[in-house]
C-alpha cells in the first residue's frame, strides 16, 4: 500500500466514526423567548429534556424617553467663545491660499513642431472653439509647442479636448504645472 492510500482510507475512517457518534449522541437545539433561553436536549431514545436559563440580568436597561408633556431642560450656555479664534484661522488660511498660484494639473498639448505658422493658425483655430481657454505657445529652439488650458482633473481636459477632437486627431493631455485663475 502506498502512502496516499493509507491516507485516504483513514481519513474516510475518521469520518465514518464520526458521523456514527453524531447520530448516536443525538442533537441540541436552541431557542429563544423574551424572558431567557430555552435549551432543548434530544435524547438517543427520543425524549426531551427542557432547561430553562434566566438572562434578564445581563440585559441593559436604558432610562425612559422624556414625554412631550415634560418640561424641556433650559439651553445650556457656552462657556468658552472660540468663534474669534476660528475667525481669525480661518483669515490666515485664506491669505496663504491667495498666495497660492500654481497646481499640479493638465493641459492639452495641441501641436509640437518647427512651423511656427502652422502652430498660429492652429492656435487661433482652437480659440475659436474654447474662447474660455487660455493658450500657451512656447518655443524651445527648434520645436514650437501649443498647449491648451488650465485644468484641475483630467475629466476636465478630456471635456474640452472632445470639443477640438475633429480639429486635431492627434492632440493629448499631458500633466504639468498649471496656473490658478483668480
Amino acid at each position: 500500500m502506498t502512502l496516499e492510500n493509507m491516507t485516504s482510507r483513514f481519513l474516510s475512517l475518521l469520518c465514518a466514526v464520526a458521523l456514527m457518534g453524531c447520530a448516536a449522541g443525538g442533537s441540541t437545539s436552541s431557542s429563544n423567548t423574551g424572558a431567557g433561553s430555552t435549551d432543548t436536549n434530544v435524547n438517543a431514545k427520543g425524549g426531551t429534556a427542557t432547561t430553562l436559563t434566566n438572562i434578564e440580568q445581563y440585559r441593559p436597561t436604558f432610562p425612559a424617553a422624556p414625554s412631550a408633556s415634560a418640561p424641556a431642560a433650559a439651553p445650556v450656555a457656552p462657556t468658552r467663545h472660540i468663534r474669534n479664534e476660528v475667525t481669525v484661522l480661518m483669515d490666515s488660511v485664506a491669505q496663504v491660499q491667495k498666495n497660492i498660484r500654481y497646481a499640479s494639473g493638465y493641459r492639452i498639448l495641441a501641436y509640437t513642431g518647427i512651423e511656427r505658422k502652422a502652430a498660429m493658425d492652429l492656435r487661433n483655430a482652437i480659440i475659436q472653439r474654447l474662447p474660455e481657454e487660455k493658450d500657451y505657445l512656447t518655443y524651445k529652439q527648434p520645436t514650437y509647442q501649443l498647449k491648451i488650458g488650465d485644468f484641475f482633473t483630467r475629466v476636465e481636459a478630456q471635456a474640452a479636448l472632445s470639443k477640438i477632437q475633429d480639429l486635431l486627431p492627434r492632440a493629448m493631455l499631458v500633466q504639468e504645472t498649471i496656473n490658478i485663475p483668480k
